[in-house]
Order: structure tokens, then C-alpha cells, then sequence
């Protein structure tokens, strides 16, 4: 999971530097390992300007050092969450990625997972081509170089910032998963792979008249200002173009019949999508958008799903703030079960399921939360959460519940293993033995059609 936000401007559009930094701290839920922007003034094809480094957007992009973005045309930005590469790494691993190709400069912020990483890092290498870093974004950059420098000779003469082809090859050499943002010294790209994994949408910044002022793309709507319109989402397999002519679908998977130039992709037909359910669950926050559903919405139906499937007897709905809030409130309105908070989050600790290890984790799980004594004393509750990843935020929280005076607690998720025998499966069952028997219930998630 990371974040990634780029915009184009239109016309004489002086605020993009601002635009950019905004809409990548409006995406700072998806990673807080390191922040970055990469900016083109929209005519040097060899140069960018870069403000990269290890921490959080506001650490990173500063008063001090937005300036430098002055004057750029499009700007493209990244929030890291690692799953691929090392957890503690360089500045070499922060993106976005910047590769000087035939064609000028290009750079890419990615958002996924690519499979196959290890045969795909061999052929690379095996070509000629360094590699600075351990992690696949710094790959997909890397291979659209080299679709870039095997087509350059049929470029003389053509768009020289258009580079829909060399990405569609590329696209076709890649395993999910991945929603990518790629930029060229004209103009900006949006890809979703095409099980259409990862979010990823586009939107229009409007003047006061109505009129575009900066087209954008981001993972989440939430980081579109409100002078902003959400287009829409880019769908699975598709590349789209943003420039300051606008905004065009350039490429599809599934709509072009595997054809783009008269240059056939080799990709397999009838591709099933997949989603990934966490981004509802967890991941986005809950004024986004996703296949046009509110994402709040979302997990307040889940809530009331999971109050019609049991039947728990309870005295007040708490829940592990804060994703799992508005499940917790549609328990509550459909069970009829009073809601009440029950834990105290600390916002100045971030996600302790982002933090790189589990001694990290720990510690933020015991910084970050805290209880409300006086609403618990001699209660029932059912805590609502989204999920269970590893199990010790969980774990941690039902111990300090109970401690602090709670007579039962019943836990309920909206997602996590499919049934009791998945359960059953893990290496101490059922849950844990009810995570270390502190649970009054063994709980099992809604199920759905």
C-alpha cells in the first residue's frame, strides 16, 4: 500500500507546487515511510526538480523547499508503505524513481506489488541494466526505459512526449499489482493493471468559474481539493493521458482488443478483476470514492450485516478506532445496541499495522490507544474492528479493556478469515483460543453473497 498523487496544469495555473503537496498529505494513511515529488516545467526534456526524503509529507515538503517546484507544469508524488525491498533503506528507495532515457527524462510512482520480481530482475541485468535498489518500482522504471530505447529509432519525426506504446509493452511484461503514475517532460500517465488491483482516479481542479485550472490523478479521491471534480477511475488495464490539453483514455486492455498502434500486447482475455477488499476495509479513508461507492457508506452497511448475522446480547458498540468507526455505528442502528467510545486514540501515533516490524507495532499499539474507564465499568461490549492482520492490536486492547474493568467483551470483524475451518487452519485456533482467552466470543466475520 503507498500513496500516489500527480497533477497537470492548465494555462497559467500558479499553485500546482501547493496543489501537489496537499493532495500527498491528504494521502498520508497509505504510508509514512517516506515522502517524495518529482516535477517537470514542461518543456526540458532532461531535467526535473526533486524534493525527496525519509518520514512524513510534512517533514519532507516544507516551506522551506516547496519553492523549488515553482513553475513546474506537472508534478507527481509518492507516500511509501514498503512491501517489496527493504524496510529500512536508503534515499535511493524513496520515489518517485527517475531514469533518463532516449526520450528524456521520465519518472514513476507506483502503488502494489509486482509477482515474479526475481526472473524479471535476472532478464534486466542479464541486459545490461544496473539496478540501485532492491524493490520493484525501481524495475517498472528500469523496463520502461528499455521499451523506450528499442523503439526510439521509430520516433524521429513523431511525438516525442508520447510514450502510450512503450508503457503498453511494458504493461505486458508485468504480474500484478500495480496503479502507476509515469511522467514524461510533457505530460503525465495513469495505469492500472489489469486486474485492476489497486485504486486509482482522476479528477479536474475548476476555477471559480468553472473553467480547469489542473487535471489530477491519485490513488483516492480524498485527495482532491473541493474546487475539484472526480472524472472518474481508471479502469483495470487502462492507460490514461493527462496533459494540459487535457484529459484522453489512450489505452485499454480489455476495450482495444489487445491492439495499440497496430502493435499487438500478448495479455490473457477475460482477465478476472481483484480488487483488493482492504482498501474498503482499511486502507482508504472514508471520504473517498471507490467503483463509485462512498467508502464510508461501504463499511457501514458491513456493520449492519454483521448485527443481523449474530446475536449477541451486549450492553454498549465500541470499536478500535478509527477505520472501523462507521461499522461500528451501522452495528449499533441496526442491533439497536447503544453506541458508545470506548478507546481513546492518540493521533500523533500513526498506524501501528504500517509500522515495519513487530517490535514497532507493539510499541506503537501501547502509545497509540487508551481507555475510556468511566463508559466501561462492569459493561458488555461488542468492539467492532475491520480486521485482523497479525492479531496484536486485538490482542493488546481486549487485555486492556478487561483490566480496566469491562465484564465481557465480544469482539466482531467485518473481514478476516472466510469461515470457522479457516480458522481452524491456524497455528493456534480457534482465534487464538479466543485470543488467549480474553474474548467472551469466538468471532467469525459477515459472509457475503
Amino acid at each position: 500500500m503507498c500513496g500516489i498523487f500527480g497533477c497537470v496544469a492548465v494555462g497559467n495555473y500558479e499553485n500546482l507546487n501547493i496543489l501537489a503537496a496537499n493532495g500527498l498529505a491528504s494521502l498520508q494513511h497509505r504510508g509514512t515511510e517516506s515522502s517524495g515529488l518529482v516535477g517537470s516545467d514542461g518543456v526540458t526534456r532532461d531535467h526535473v526538480e526533486i524534493i525527496k526524503g525519509h518520514g512524513l509529507v510534512r517533514d519532507v515538503i516544507t516551506e522551506d523547499n516547496i519553492s523549488r517546484m515553482d513553475g513546474q507544469s506537472i508534478i507527481i508524488g509518492h507516500n511509501r508503505y514498503s512491501t517489496a525491498g527493504k524496510k529500512k533503506s536508503g534515499i535511493n528507495c524513496v520515489q518517485p524513481f527517475v531514469v533518463y532515457t532516449a526520450m528524456g527524462t521520465v519518472a514513476i510512482a507506483h502503488n502494489g506489488e509486482l509477482v515474479d520480481t526475481k526472473q524479471k530482475r535476472k532478464e534486466v541485468l542479464h541486459e545490461g541494466v544496473g539496478l540501485s535498489t532492491d524493490t520493484d518500482s525501481e524495475l517498472i522504471a528500469q523496463m520502461i526505459a528499455k521499451a523506450i530505447a528499442l523503439n526510439v529509432k521509430c520516433k524521429y519525426g513523431q511525438d516525442i512526449g508520447d510514450i502510450t506504446r512503450e508503457l503498453a509493452v511494458t504493461m505486458s511484461a508485468l504480474n500484478m499489482s500495480y496503479s502507476l503514475l509515469v511522467m514524461t517532460f510533457d505530460r503525465l500517465y495513469a495505469i492500472r493493471d489489469p486486474f485492476g488491483n489497486r485504486p486509482l482516479c482522476v479528477g479536474t481542479v475548476l476555477s471559480s468559474e468553472g473553467k480547469p485550472e489542473a487535471f489530477i490523478a491519485a490513488s483516492e479521491s480524498c485527495a482532491f481539493p473541493a474546487n475539484s471534480k472526480l472524472d472518474f477511475e481508471v479502469r483495470p488495464g487502462e492507460i490514461v493521458e493527462l496533459s494540459s490539453n487535457g484529459i484522453k483514455s489512450v489505452w485499454q486492455v480489455r476495450k482495444q482488443n489487445f491492439q495499440v498502434m497496430s502493435f499487438e500486447i500478448q495479455m490473457k482475455p477475460n482477465t478476472p478483476l481483484a480488487m483488493c477488499i482492504f482498501e474498503y476495509v482499511y486502507f482508504a479513508r472514508n471520504d473517498s470514492e471507490i467503483e463509485g461507492q462512498q467508502v464510508q457508506t461501504v463499511r457501514e452497511e458491513c456493520g449492519r450485516t454483521m448485527a443481523l448475522e449474530d446475536d449477541l446480547e451486549a450492553d454498549i458498540v465500541g470499536n478500535v478506532p478509527d477505520s472501523s468507526l462507521s461499522a461500528a455505528i451501522g452495528y449499533s442502528s441496526q442491533s439497536g445496541i447503544a453506541y458508545e467510545p470506548v478507546l481513546h486514540r492518540n493521533s500523533y501515533v500513526g498506524r501501528s499495522f504500517i509500522q515495519p516490524n513487530d517490535e514497532m507495532r507493539q510499541n506503537a499499539i501501547n502509545m497509540k490507544f487508551g481507555v475510556l474507564k468511566k463508559k466501561i465499568q462492569n459493561q458488555r461490549i461488542v468492539l467492532v474492528d475491520d480486521s485482523i492482520v497479525r492479531g496484536n492490536t486485538m490482542r493488546t486492547l481486549v487485555k486492556m479493556l478487561r483490566d480496566a474493568g469491562a465484564k465481557e467483551v465480544n469482539m466482531n470483524l467485518f473481514i478476516g478469515f472466510q469461515s470457522k475451518k479457516e480458522s481452524n487452519d491456524q497455528p493456534i485456533s480457534p482465534l487464538g483460543i479466543a485470543l488467549l482467552a480474553s474474548l467472551a466470543n469466538i468471532p467469525f466475520p459477515l459472509t457475503c453473497d
